[in-house]
């Protein structure tokens, strides 16, 4: 859009005018100021008058205190005289007429232009408006259409996930037959949240669940709906769901939600939050069993805003993980279903800890290609151990543990598991490669809650301490955890030894967590050692494992 600029001419009465205004500012800044008799004699007693001039029927005084005037014939012009000079001036006031005139003038005329520009751009503005709108509307033929596509993924095509499938079940359910549901005046999540890192199959979970309910499902991505016009994202946020209620029961599938739903505040994106507040209107929205359900994905929920989190929006929240022993052996046999191979699945699946489903899939690939480079008709073990680093070239570190480090995580996780279970933090389950609890909303949390928290944060280094005498960089997340939550305790809800906050109440507060986490570590030793074994075996312990294993002991 080209903005209207002034020709040369109205520059110069532009500026003219704006001369015109600043004299008059001067002139008006400096006019005298009538004083009375009282003000008149304590100038002349501390001798600030610096000069006189007489007009026909006043006096103007030039102080150091600024200018000031005076009725002449209440004064004394012989004693002004003996202080100051005193000069006599000749009163016209047509000069002044002519000065307030053309300041009238002035400002007339610079109003006149100043209008007549502020049109002339708002037309121009308004012309790229509609030009810009005829441009959205022709990319929105193309874009703004959703159609819905028919899964045929199922449950028994995603091995491994066994407690995600049990969480989705019910969702399957009432998708099927969401007239028992209404009978029932049962109502289920408007939204389903799954969390977890790259490559677990969180797309592939919402297709199955898509698939066994046999129903349309719409995918859009949550970057898709960011547009760099604005207005484009709401109107693709309405018209989506629009699409997908018409067409109840139904599946709405965002990926990557983090990208439109980011918590606002900050760095601001005006179009990105017009879309988000878009997406919380049409959840809102949703009537009681419509028969639609969103399911989104993310792998950074603490990026999330927190209005998409509250009850009636994404109401369910499925963690899923790094796949253990069992799921890995369960994924690599599925890969391995339509190929010829001699390789116990069981060796494959403990090779690969921190493999996630799209890993053990290239795995499996590179293998296959590499027994065929060797002139092979069958996939040997010798083949996996030749790609596996190449497969693992750019994963973290933490996927290739050696026996050693297997054991250092296996003590530092029980450990975890152990103070979580005991503390009554609530937790999914807790695994050699990760852990996933659940942080319950809750808008009053005590001091003993809070602390808790952070004797699970710290308990792997205690436990390090205990059997091996050492701290290992594998408590870097849990401490920058055990860290925020302490600084909360101080600065935001005064749980330190002050009530003013103080940098040595946060060190106490973690001394003291560490060095009670220790002592109570040393006394479950016993059955942190059959935690620790359970973990090395099965990869994962949940508060079940837990529970029985304490069942034994006491």
């Amino acid at each position: 859009m080209q903005l209207y600029k002034p020709n040369k001419l109205q520059i110069l009465i532009m500026s003219f005018c704006i001369l015109a205004l600043l004299i008059g500012y001067i002139f008006i800044k400096n006019s005298p100021k009538a004083i009375d008799m009282e003000f008149y004699n304590k100038l002349i007693v501390e001798n600030r008058i610096k000069e006189a001039k007489i007009y026909e029927n006043e006096v103007i005084l030039y102080t150091n205190l600024g200018v000031y005037s005076i009725v002449k014939d209440g004064i004394n012009i012989k004693q002004l005289l003996l202080i100051t000079p005193v000069d006599v001036k000749q009163e016209n006031k047509f000069i002044e007429l002519i000065l307030i005139f053309a300041l009238f003038i002035a400002s007339l005329f610079s109003l006149y232009y100043y209008q007549k520009i502020k049109r002339k751009n708002s037309q121009n503005q308004q012309n790229f408006t509609n030009f810009k709108n005829i441009a959205v509307e022709e990319e929105g033929v193309h874009t703004a259409k959703f159609s819905p596509s028919v899964s045929k993924v199922k449950f028994s095509d995603v091995a491994g996930i066994k407690s995600v499938k049990e969480e989705l079940f019910e969702i399957v359910d009432f998708l099927k037959n969401p007239s028992v549901y209404q009978q029932m005046n049962v109502k289920l999540p408007r939204g389903v949240l799954l969390i977890g890192p790259p490559g677990v199959g969180k797309t592939m979970i919402a297709k199955a669940v898509a698939g066994e309910a046999n129903v349309p499902f719409f995918y859009q991505s949550g970057a898709g709906f960011v547009q760099i016009y604005v207005g484009m994202g709401a109107k693709r946020v309405r018209e989506l769901f629009s699409v997908a209620k018409s067409n109840a029961p139904s599946i709405v599938f965002i990926d990557e939600v983090d990208a439109v739903g980011k918590a606002r505040g900050g760095m601001r994106n005006d179009e990105r939050e017009a879309t988000l507040n878009q997406l919380l209107t049409e959840m809102d929205g949703f009537e009681d069993n419509s028969g639609v359900i969103v399911i989104a994905a993310t792998n950074r929920l603490e990026m999330i805003d927190e209005a998409l989190l509250r009850s009636g929006r994404f109401d369910r929240r499925i963690f899923v993980s790094l796949p253990d022993l069992h799921d890995r052996e369960k994924i690599i046999d599925t890969y391995l279903a339509d190929k010829t191979h001699n390789v116990k699945i069981s060796d494959i699946a403990k090779m690969s800890v921190g493999f996630n489903g799209a890993a053990l899939s290239t795995l499996v690939n590179e293998a296959a290609i590499n027994a065929l480079r060797r002139k092979s008709k069958k996939v040997e073990m010798e083949d996996f151990l030749a790609v596996r680093d190449k497969v693992l070239f750019g994963k973290k570190r933490f996927a290739r543990y050696s026996e050693k480090e297997k054991n250092i995580q296996a003590v530092y996780q029980a450990a975890k598991a152990l103070c979580a279970y005991w503390f009554e933090i609530n937790f999914d389950k807790i695994g050699l490669v990760g852990d996933f609890t659940k942080e319950i909303d809750k808008e009053i949390e005590s001091r003993t809650e809070l602390a808790a928290k952070i004797k699970v944060s710290l308990a792997g280094i205690a436990a390090s301490k205990i059997y091996f005498n050492e701290t290992y960089s594998n408590s870097s997340e849990d401490l920058t955890k055990a860290r925020r939550l302490a600084t909360e305790m101080v600065e935001k809800y005064a749980m330190g030894d002050r009530l003013l906050p103080a940098v040595q109440d946060i060190e106490n507060i973690l001394l003291n967590a560490l060095e009670e986490t220790g002592t109570f570590l040393e006394g479950m030793k016993k059955p942190l050692d059959l935690l620790i074994a359970v973990l090395l075996e099965e990869e994962n312990l949940t508060k079940e494992n837990i529970k029985e294993i304490l069942g034994k002991v006491f």
